[in-house]
């Protein structure tokens, strides 16, 4: 690509603070919140980080909820900031309870602060947050909340649930950016920043630098020269699925996700990873290897099949057997879930296992598909 075949992206006129604001505002709506909404220049990992280290002061107590990858990042940031931290896990493999939750709270009255993560697209897994959130309300904890997987791919009710720091990403069921990404922040939430001297001041990861250089002075000024192309493609991203209707995106994903279990349970040698429906990520599904079969080489030998479908291989621990399907954004469609199901049939076969039924994924799939829109 030369110069002078992108010229709109590269001459755009400067983002000004007010319609920075404007996407914070539709972000913020999306969200299900009335709270203040920052958009930060960055990964999502630097708004949740940015949330640990302002909210959690040294030698106070928190609840880190690991269900995936992401839960056990948290703990390592909340035992950095000096706080005992207290862990409630669930298999990989399922979802954490509301019951879990309030157990260990009523057994560490302490706990002042919970990390949560909605959905894990890493490992396929969704959790209960309305539930789990009337029980921290209840404690009295700030909620943190990683919405990063299920925005835009399930139901987020911000404010209803009583999530003081919710952080998104456009990158997967909002089919926009990676490089930039927003947290809501409740006014508890500030209260409790505020009064943490450990709080990051004069820092990329500080959320009171935001608030004094550009909330508090009625988000007139910008702080910083921002991600331009990054923040209008997110502002592209949310119009997009307001155009088309959030229940509707929201319903597509739940059906790539219904078609492709169904589809793969009749398939045969694969199963779902996560065994309860209920507790199933909208936006992807994971599944396990046939026994005796590597996870990384079914992916090869889909991907040799049609290098078109979003498989992988999970990372670390889990690469030899669990396969994910990314079902998010443009890919919560139909044909790429039946290309999906058609690509691992090609691949299973071509490494020789046995009983692998194409025809009947395909039709569960586009069954399971239709009772969802349909619904």
């Amino acid at each position: 690509m030369t110069a002078n075949t992108a010229p709109d992206l590269l001459d755009l006129a400067p983002l000004g603070a007010a319609q920075f604001a404007r996407i914070e505002d539709k972000v913020a709506a999306l969200m299900r919140t009335r709270e203040t909404v920052v958009a930060m220049q960055g990964e999502a990992l630097l708004p949740l980080e940015a949330c640990i280290r302002s909210a959690v002061r040294p030698g106070s107590t928190a609840l880190n909820i690991i269900t995936g990858p992401y839960g056990e990042t948290f703990g390592g940031w909340l035992r950095s900031c000096g706080a005992e931290v207290v862990t409630v896990s669930a298999p990989f493999s399922g979802a954490v309870t509301a019951a879990q939750v309030a157990e260990a709270l009523r057994a560490n009255p302490a706990i002042d602060f919970v990390s949560l993560v909605h959905a894990e697209a890493a490992t396929g897994n969704t959790n209960p947050v309305a539930e789990i959130g009337a029980v921290v309300r209840e404690h009295g904890a700030l909620l943190m909340l990683d919405a990063v997987a299920s925005v835009a791919a399930e139901p987020l009710l911000t404010d209803e649930w009583g999530v003081d720091l919710c952080v998104i990403g456009g990158q997967k069921a909002m089919a926009g950016p990676a490089g930039v990404s927003a947290v809501s922040v409740s006014a508890r939430a500030w209260e409790r920043i505020a009064a943490n001297e450990q709080a990051p001041r004069r820092s990329y990861l500080s959320l009171l630098d935001w608030k004094e250089r550009w909330i508090d002075g009625g988000r007139t000024a910008l702080p910083h020269a921002p991600a331009q192309l990054e923040m209008l493609a997110l502002e592209q991203a949310v119009d997009r699925i307001d155009a088309d209707g959030l229940d509707n995106v929201i319903a597509r994903h739940r059906a790539a996700a219904a078609a492709t279990r169904a589809g793969v349970r009749a398939l045969g040698a694969l199963a779902p990873y996560v065994v309860r429906d209920e507790d199933a990520a909208p936006a992807a599904t994971t599944l396990r290897a046939p026994e005796g079969a590597d996870a990384r080489d079914v992916v090869a030998a889909a991907l040799a099949a049609d290098a078109s479908v979003p498989v992988q291989a999970a990372a670390g621990a889990l690469a030899k057997e669990m396969i994910r399907v990314n079902h998010y954004g443009l890919d919560a469609d139909r044909e790429t879930v039946l290309a999906t199901l058609s690509a691992l049939g090609e691949g299973l076969r071509a490494l020789g296992v046995p009983a692998v039924d194409d025809v009947a994924a395909l039709a569960a799939a586009g069954a399971a598909w239709d009772a969802v829109i349909k619904d």
